[in-house]
């Protein structure tokens, strides 16, 4: 097994000329991100997703962490007020820093002097905060407070930490390097590396983040001992290094060495998290026994632990991963974060191997997953993204945050709001989880309209126009907008539910082209066009028999999407769960909606539900019911709703 005494350091961190715009820059991966400076989206799904950010759930997210008290602990840190005055969990500090880092990618998106304004004013409340040697918190190290680093199993300290080196990152990656909240996050990760260095204590956080906040920083500033830090926590884990809590060590990952694992397990978030942070430093250290170790455990938890949203985490106590094929839907947990965290650290297998398994992924989980996060109106949201609903929700309080789990609609604000603010980062970011490039040229992973641009290393300039209503249609349109003689490639996914239909238009001939990727090599003229059509016709889905919850039952997808029946859409019954699904009976498009054609069912008399014979039900006559775009659920008020419809 390797260790931190045998991997080698690389020569260097990424030149800053790859880095701006850029959450992720690996320096030895196969394919080199594209960020925010080089791809705008300027329309369709995503790019009113990122202008309902803007214009609404920043502000929201604003609006809450200054009414709650989480922003105002640091002034009173700063006061010396604590721990009187401090408010919220002993993460809420985290939940400030995603504010900044989503404030960060908004500002290099479209620059505005008011957000600047209060984007400066949030850090210097932020860096008042801070101690002399470094060390910020404010849920510990003051009288009467806990002492520093004396809870690591659940007190989140070093989570925090990364948090706030990650918001430090997107301001040094848009144009900021020297700016006061990044001289704050090193001044912080200079004293994580004094205390839990080669000479310091060996043990982790119980939270995994400040793996990837450490390489990050490494590799902005070029500065070794983060870069040995962050292999040192990744090293230590999973040799028991932390005290035994009542969910057990898998909840945090510290049971099994990273190298040994076989499948993401425990706490949904922290493992996701976790093997991000392990692909991150794989990627600088060279290490490709850890590489390889990641992707196996990924692939493994993709075929028997992920929900056929992209959602992860099936069980409510721990918030953690099930075993194999446990994949109840009413009982999915699917926390946004797992859901956000499962985007990174595919994001990062992408860069490092090229496989489109890993954008497939990506591209379920943003639309199945982070989209169905907030509301229409931005200014409420989900925490977890149950697949099946069977009781009407109740409208939560709009002026008081809601128990996380127990919400059955979006609510404003929750006791614990990691996902608001891990949503408003990541949609202001998303720009930068489009495309990449390599010495040969341009790789569009997932479609929205926009423009891409990418000087390739020979110093020819790439331009790209794409024009598409995707996921609302499968057209996607490609338009070259640069001039070279020389040859480069283009490359397209066509995304794996594409399995029939799809063909590929260039220079007025077209073909059909299967999953996977589809390349073409020219001298690309301005004005050039590659089309790529995708099947949109819906779908019916089954699942592996393995998984018992929904055995009998099939889904129905339509391109990226995942629909689903929702009581709203069928007047005069009470819940969806008495809908039966004819599946010989191909979905299809009737005025623009998906409509399945159903039977309602007549439930037995209430008594002894278990008999020696089946039960006989009644059926009325069937109808076409239709599906609604499961992101898009609950929108319309309290409803019943449910993805896996059982069969006739």
């Amino acid at each position: 097994m390797m260790t931190s005494e045998t991997v080698p350091l690389c020569e260097g961190p990424a030149h800053d000329a790859l880095a701006a715009g850029r959450p992720v820059v690996p320096s030895r991966a196969r394919l080199k991100p594209l960020g925010t400076r080089d791809v705008r989206l300027t329309g369709g799904h995503w790019g009113e997703f990122q202008d309902l950010n803007r214009r609404a759930v920043l502000p929201h997210v604003e609006h809450w962490v200054e009414r709650t008290g989480w922003l105002g602990n640091f002034d009173a840190a700063r006061e010396g007020r604590l721990p009187a005055d401090r408010h919220g969990r002993e993460f809420s500090d985290s939940e400030v820093y995603k504010l900044l880092e989503a404030m960060a990618w908004e500002l290099d998106r479209a620059p505005d002097p008011a957000l600047e304004a209060r984007f400066h004013a949030v850090v210097e409340r932020v860096a008042a905060a801070q101690e002399p040697d470094g060390y910020l918190s404010t849920r510990f190290g003051r009288p009467g407070q806990g002492a520093r680093w004396s809870d690591l199993e659940m007190g989140h300290e070093l989570y925090c930490v990364g948090h706030l080196v990650q918001a430090a990152v997107a301001r040094a990656r848009t144009g900021h390097p020297d700016d006061l909240l990044v001289r704050v996050a090193r001044r912080a990760s200079d004293l994580v590396c004094e205390v839990f260095g080669p000479a310091g204590r060996v043990t982790v956080d119980g939270h995994p983040e400040i793996e990837s906040a450490l390489v990050e920083l490494y590799r902005v500033t070029g500065e070794r001992r983060y870069l040995e830090q962050a292999r040192l926590f990744v090293e230590r884990r999973g040799h028991r290094v932390l005290d035994e809590i009542e969910f057990g060590r898998e909840y945090f990952q510290d049971d099994v060495p990273v190298r040994e694992a076989r499948v993401f397990r425990g706490h949904a978030v922290r493992a996701v998290y976790l093997a991000a942070g392990q692909v991150d430093l794989a990627d600088e250290t060279g290490d490709d026994v850890l590489l390889a170790a990641v992707a196996r455990q990924w692939r493994h938890t993709v075929a028997t632990r992920t929900y056929i949203t992209g959602g992860m985490g099936a069980r409510h106590q721990d918030e953690a991963f099930a075993e194999d094929f446990a994949l109840p839907p009413d009982r999915a947990y699917s926390e946004t974060c797992a859901g956000i965290g499962s985007v990174m650290l595919a994001w990062r297998l992408l860069l490092a191997e090229g496989d489109p398994a890993y954008a497939d992924l990506i591209e379920r989980t943003l639309f199945n997953v982070v989209s169905t996060a907030p509301s229409a109106d931005g200014r409420s949201f989900f925490y977890t993204n149950t697949l099946h609903r069977r009781e009407l929700g109740a409208v939560p309080a709009g002026d008081e945050p809601s128990p996380r789990a127990s919400s059955s609609l979006r609510a404003p604000w929750f006791e614990v709001s990691c996902c608001p603010t891990n949503l408003a980062r990541t949609l202001a970011g998303l720009a930068a989880y489009v495309a990449t490039s390599d010495d040969d040229g341009v790789q569009l992973h997932q479609y929205a309209a926009g423009t891409v641009g990418q000087d390739l290393p020979d110093g020819r300039s790439v331009r790209l126009v794409v024009t598409t209503e995707y996921p609302a249609d499968g057209e996607v349109r490609v338009r070259v907008d640069s001039d070279d003689d020389r040859p480069w490639t283009l490359s397209l996914r066509v995304p794996g539910w594409a399995s029939d239909g799809a063909t590929l238009t260039v220079g007025g001939t077209t073909r059909p082209v299967g999953p996977g990727t589809v390349a073409e090599r020219r001298s690309w003229r301005c004005g050039d066009e590659v089309v790529l059509r995708l099947p949109m016709q819906p779908r019916f889905t089954h699942p592996d028999p393995r998984i018992d919850a929904v055995r009998g039952c099939v889904a129905v997808e339509r391109g990226p999407l995942v629909l689903a029946v929702e009581s709203v859409d069928v007047p005069g019954l009470d819940t969806v769960d008495h809908l039966r699904v004819d599946p010989a009976v191909p979905p299809r498009v009737v005025d623009g909606r998906v409509v399945v054609r159903c039977t309602r069912v007549v439930p037995p008399e209430p008594g002894w539900p278990y008999r020696g014979e089946p039960a006989s039900v009644g059926t009325d006559e069937f109808e076409d019911v239709p599906l609604v775009p499961y992101h898009e659920w609950a929108n319309r008020g309290p409803s019943t709703m449910r993805i896996w419809l059982p069969a006739v």
